[in-house]
Order: structure tokens, then C-alpha cells, then sequence
């Protein structure tokens, strides 16, 4: 393998240091702590243990509400959604007053780390599980950029790379754990054949809303990332790991999903006129059929804004109920791309729409979503020790959308 370039950058009011060695980021999308220890309990895991001993293991904040497009977004950048403009997978878009998904690179408002990094020389790589990010977190860059979802539309011209599936295989299926140990494999392969040297990774969640952490399916899952990181670390690169957020099951003690049709319910208490988003909504729907810890809620003009407030906030379920300005100066959210309240709900409850917008018969198993604070806590495992002054701020409050300054900043 050919040396890289030792290469030094600024974006979003950070410089990155990059040192002469290949740079590996990877998000387990869905990946909560009580997963690793589970696998790590039942199950062979030889490089992640050797990761949290030898390199660093612990803890990191990620971004609000605690779902895909926000997170991804705010980790290619290194900053909070204030700033991506990434409120969600879904928003009503506040120019065309239409509800949109959030997949294309006009809504997001920076630049990425990515692209900096390709245009100070160094061969980037994206490799994404669900072809909506791939879209997203391509703005701007030179390099290499496709998703294992539709791997076999990757041409030189769009993704800059074209007969992927000779390589790797065909396709997998979305709805499968091969969605996401596709995406490992594309890594070493063009890490192992001098095609890149500083790439981004990121999986898709489908197991782990479908599996608890200790099942038998989600732990052989995790035991084959393992492996694959072990493989990642065989050619000697310096690999950093985080989530985009955690997951839980939504349900009660029989099963059945816990879920408050926040709109439904607003518009009987209060009468018509009032819109809820719910920003989990992406094209995935048997993850989570668009049900997650977390909404935002658009008021009719006439209404008493304060009493809605109490009201919502007094829902059992319910954990956080915030207006416009304090959701973007406490939750770092884009103002402009949120309604009248953000509503947060608590560890087993999602929240929805109406009913009739929610088809959860296309669940996979029963309901387990995230997007609140119960989600937001996710590991943060480095495979080099860091440095004291990163051993210092990691004792704070370390955001998972700083893993590309801990990786080339702030290791030894």
C-alpha cells in the first residue's frame, strides 16, 4: 500500500491534522451501548476489546433529535444541526411550505469534512448503507461515493468508482445485515487496493430495530463487524467508531407499541389547524413505521401557544416539550426548519401524527425506535490512545460529531 500524504485542512472553524496514515470513520447506525456489551459478553470480539484497551473506550453525546440524516450530517461536518440545517430525515421546508425528505446536498448549509479532506489532497471514500445519505453527504466532493443499496448504479461519472458487485457481489437487499457488512467489505477493499485513504463508513440499523441487544442474530451481526475491523486495522488504519444514536424498544410489557397520535389528540382538545412533522420519516418504513421519540408541532395562528405547551407537556409519555427559541439555543436545532414546539418523548414511547399516517404492519418484529434522549448516548472506541489534552475533554462532554477531530487531532 502507498504511504498517504500527510495533508492539513480547516472547515466549519476547525483544522484537521492528518497524518501520514489511512483514516477510517465508521457510524454503526443504530449502535447503543448495551449492544456492544452484549456482543462483548456472548460472543468472540477480539479487536473492539483490544480497541478499549489499548486505544480509548467511552461515551459521546450526539446530536437532536437522535436520528439518521441529523447525526450523519452533523459528524461529516463537525458541527450541531444549528449549523448542518438538518433538523431531520423529514421537515416542512420553510420556501416551498412543502413536507420534504432531507436527502439532497442543497439542505445542508456547510461544508464537509470530506470534501475539505479530498480537496487538500487525500483519496476520500464514502461508503453508505442507505443511498438517501449517500446523496446527502456527497456535497462538493472529489472522490469516491456510493451507497450498498443501489451498488449496481454506481458509475465512474456519479460515484467515482463503476463495477463495484465484481468485487464485492451483488447487491443486498436493504431489510438485511448485509446492507451494512457490504459497506465494511467496500471499505477494505479500497483501502486494501490504494483506492482511498481517508473514508467515511456508515451502516444502516434494520437490525437493530428488529433485534434486542441480546439476541442471538444481532450478536453474530456485531461478531462479523468486529472481524471486519480487524481486517480495517491489519492495514494499519487509524480507525475511529461511533453511532448516530441508540435505540429501544417503544412498547409495553405486553408488546404492544406505546404511541401518543400527537396531532389527533391536539386537534380534540383544541380543535383544528394544528400540523405535527415527524422527522423520522424516511423511506425505511419497516424500521420503525415513522414512528419515533420525537416531533415537531406547528400551531395554528389563533391559539394560546403557552397552554398548548403545558398541555403537551403534561401527556403521559412525554418528556420535553420545547418552544422555537429554546430549541435551537438547548437542542442546537435550525430555527427556521422546526415548528412552534419540538416534543421529546420518554424511553418506550414514540411519538406520531394520526394514526392513519403509520402503517405499522410492515414492522418488523415489534416496535424499536429512537430520536429522543434516551437515544442520545452512543459508544465512542478509537483504536490509539489519545493524547492528554483529548483525554481531558473526553472527561467532559465529548459529541460524537467531533470523531474526525479526535481521530486526527487527537491521538498519539
Amino acid at each position: 500500500m502507498a504511504k498517504p500524504e500527510s495533508v492539513s485542512f480547516a472547515v466549519n472553524g476547525r483544522r484537521y491534522e492528518v497524518g501520514p496514515f489511512p483514516i477510517v470513520v465508521i457510524c454503526i447506525d443504530g449502535c447503543a451501548e448495551e449492544h456492544l456489551f452484549a456482543a462483548l459478553a456472548h460472543r468472540e470480539m477480539p479487536t473492539m476489546r483490544a480497541m478499549a484497551c489499548d486505544g480509548y473506550y467511552g461515551r459521546a453525546r450526539s446530536a437532536l433529535p437522535s436520528f439518521t440524516n441529523v447525526n450523519n450530517c452533523a459528524i461529516v461536518t463537525g458541527t450541531p444541526p444549528r449549523q448542518t440545517g438538518i433538523a431531520g430525515n423529514y421537515i416542512l421546508d420553510p420556501i416551498s411550505g412543502k413536507e420534504v425528505m432531507t436527502n439532497e446536498p442543497e439542505f445542508l448549509r456547510n461544508e464537509t469534512i470530506l470534501a475539505a479532506a479530498a480537496r487538500a489532497g487525500r483519496r476520500v471514500a464514502m461508503v453508505t448503507a442507505k443511498d438517501k445519505l449517500r446523496r446527502l453527504l456527497s456535497k462538493k466532493l472529489t472522490g469516491i461515493a456510493f451507497s450498498s443499496e443501489f451498488v449496481d448504479q454506481a458509475t465512474l461519472k456519479e460515484a467515482g468508482i463503476d463495477g463495484v458487485e465484481s468485487h464485492l457481489g451483488p447487491t443486498p437487499g436493504i431489510y438485511s445485515a448485509d446492507a451494512s457488512l457490504y459497506v465494511l467489505r467496500a471499505g477494505l477493499e479500497l483501502l486494501g487496493n490504494d483506492r482511498a485513504d481517508f473514508l467515511y463508513l456508515t451502516t444502516t440499523d434494520y437490525m437493530q430495530h428488529k433485534y434486542a441487544p441480546d439476541a442471538d442474530e444481532l450478536l453474530d451481526f456485531y461478531q462479523r463487524i468486529d472481524e471486519l475491523i480487524g481486517e480495517l486495522l491489519a492495514l494499519n488504519a487509524v480507525v475511529g467508531i461511533t453511532a448516530d444514536h441508540g435505540m429501544n424498544a417503544k412498547c409495553d410489557q405486553s408488546g404492544n407499541p406505546r404511541v401518543i397520535y400527537l396531532e389527533t389528540v391536539l386537534k380534540e382538545q383544541f380543535g383544528p389547524g394544528f400540523r405535527v412533522i415527524c422527522p423520522i420519516t424516511d423511506p425505511y418504513v419497516v424500521h420503525h413505521g415513522a414512528l419515533g421519540s420525537a416531533v415537531t408541532v406547528y400551531c395554528p395562528l389563533e391559539c394560546e401557544k403557552i397552554e398548548v405547551a403545558r398541555w403537551i407537556s403534561q401527556l403521559k409519555g412525554v418528556t420535553e416539550v420545547h418552544d422555537r427559541d429554546c430549541a435551537e439555543r438547548l437542542l442546537e436545532l435550525p430555527r427556521d426548519r422546526i415548528g412552534d414546539f419540538y416534543v421529546l418523548a420518554g424511553r418506550d414511547w414514540v411519538l406520531g401524527r394520526r394514526a392513519a399516517d403509520h402503517d405499522l404492519s410492515q414492522l418488523a418484529g415489534s416496535l424499536r425506535s429512537h430520536g429522543g434522549r434516551y437515544e442520545e448516548m452512543v459508544p465512542l472506541l478509537l483504536s490509539h490512545q489519545l493524547k492528554e489534552s483529548y483525554r481531558r475533554r473526553s472527561m467532559g462532554d465529548p459529541r460524537n460529531f467531533e470523531i474526525f477531530d479526535f481521530v486526527c487531532n487527537g491521538l498519539q
